[in-house]
C-alpha cells in the first residue's frame, strides 16, 4: 500500500487546495484552544468542519481533526465539545494527546478512530502499546526525535499505524513539553494552542538599518541590514552564551525529508505529514503537489530524492534539515 500523504488545513479553502493538489488526508482543528494552532483567522467552525468533511469524502479524501492540546482543570467541557463536534461532523479520526480526552472520546464515540498526537511524545514500544491497549489508538504520530533506524526498530515491535513529519517547521525536540512561550507571553502551544502569539511580536529597526525581533518585549534576534528576519520564537532565538552568539536551542531551519521517503517506507511508516496549518493556500497546494509527485514516483520504483530541491525556497531562510532522521546533531 502506498504511503498516505497527510497535509495541513488551516481553513476550508486550504483544505480544498490540499485535496485538489493530491493530499490523501487533511488535518485541521476547531476555532478554539483545543487545537495546537489556535491563531486568529485560522481553523473551522463546527458547521464548516461538517461541510468540509462532506466535500472531502465526495472526492475520496479523509479529514482528521486535531484536539491535541491538554485539557485544563475546570474547562474540560471545551475539549469534550470539540470531540463531539468532530464526531458529529463525521471526521475520519481525531488526533488527541490528553489522556482524559482520549478516555472521553473512546467512551462517548466508540466508533470514532483515534490517532495519538505527536504532543503525547510516545516513542517507545511500551508507551505505544499502552495507548493502543487502553484507548484503542490506531495510529501514532511519531515524535521528531527518532532516526529512520529507530523507527524501523520500533515498527518491528508495535501493531499500530505510524505517521511521520516530513516537511515544515521544526519545534524544540521534546514533543508535548513546550513551556518556553508561556514564560514570555503566558500562552503556549500545549495549553492554549499558541506559540509566540502575534500580538506579542514586534520588529524594531535599529540604527544603521539592523532589525531586532522581540517577543513580549524580550529581544530574541538581531538581523543585519537586508538579512531575512524570521518569526520570533524563543526556541529559535539567537543568544550570547559564554561569549558566543548562536542559536542556543535550534537553528531556524525547516524539515525537508522528501529524500528519505524510500527509507521511511522501508521502515514501515504508514503516513507522512506536512506541517503548516498557519501557512496559506499556495503553500499547501505546492507542497502537497510535490509530495504527491514524490510518492507516486516512489510507487513506480523511482527515487523521490531527485525532487528534494523543488521546495527549498519555502524553507525558513532557505535552509533545510533532515532533522533527527539523520541525527547529525548527536
Amino acid at each position: 500500500m502506498a504511503i498516505e500523504l497527510v497535509c495541513p488545513a488551516g481553513s476550508p479553502a486550504m483544505l480544498r487546495a490540499a485535496v485538489e493538489a493530491g493530499a490523501d488526508s487533511v488535518y485541521c482543528g476547531l476555532r478554539d484552544d483545543t487545537n495546537a494552532r489556535n491563531f486568529p483567522g485560522l481553523n473551522f467552525s463546527p458547521a464548516e468542519l461538517a461541510e468540509s468533511v462532506a466535500w472531502a469524502h465526495a472526492r475520496g479524501a479523509k479529514v482528521l481533526t486535531a484536539v491535541n492540546t491538554f485539557a485544563r482543570a475546570g474547562a474540560a467541557d471545551r475539549w469534550r465539545g470539540s470531540v463531539d463536534a468532530a464526531g458529529e461532523a463525521g471526521v475520519d479520526a481525531v488526533i488527541v494527546a490528553d489522556l482524559g480526552v482520549l478516555a472521553y472520546a473512546r467512551r462517548a464515540w466508540p466508533g470514532l478512530r483515534l490517532h495519538l498526537s505527536v504532543q503525547a511524545a510516545a516513542g517507545s514500544p511500551e508507551a505505544i502499546a499502552f495507548y493502543a491497549r487502553e484507548f484503542g489508538v490506531k495510529r501514532v504520530v511519531l515524535p521528531r526525535v527518532l532516526s529512520v533506524g529507530e523507527i524501523a526498530a520500533l515498527m518491528r515491535e508495535i501493531e499500530v499505524e505510524t505517521e511521520a513529519f516530513v516537511f515544515g517547521g521544526l519545534c524544540v525536540m521534546a514533543e508535548g513539553r513546550c513551556a518556553l512561550s508561556s514564560y514570555a507571553t503566558g500562552r503556549s502551544p500545549n495549553l492554549s494552542g499558541v506559540c509566540s502569539p502575534p500580538e506579542a511580536v514586534t520588529y524594531t529597526e535599529e540604527e544603521g538599518g539592523a532589525m531586532t525581533s522581540r517577543l513580549a518585549g524580550l529581544a530574541l534576534d538581531r538581523y543585519a541590514p537586508g538579512e531575512p528576519a524570521g518569526y520570533p520564537t524563543l526556541c529559535k532565538g539567537r543568544f550570547e552564551v559564554e561569549g558566543a552568539l548562536s542559536y542556543l536551542f535550534e537553528d531556524p531551519v525547516s524539515l525537508n525529508a522528501i529524500g528519505l521517503l524510500t527509507e521511511l517506507r522501508r521502515a514501515g511508516v504508514t503516513a507522512v505529514k506536512v506541517e503548516g496549518r498557519q501557512r496559506g493556500k499556495a503553500y499547501v497546494a505546492r507542497v502537497a503537489a510535490t509530495f504527491r509527485k514524490a510518492i507516486d514516483l516512489l510507487e513506480r520504483g523511482g527515487d523521490p530524492s531527485e525532487l528534494s530541491a523543488e521546495l527549498t525556497d519555502l524553507a525558513e531562510g532557505g535552509r533545510e534539515t533532515a532533522g533527527a532522521y539523520r541525527k547529525t546533531w548527536r
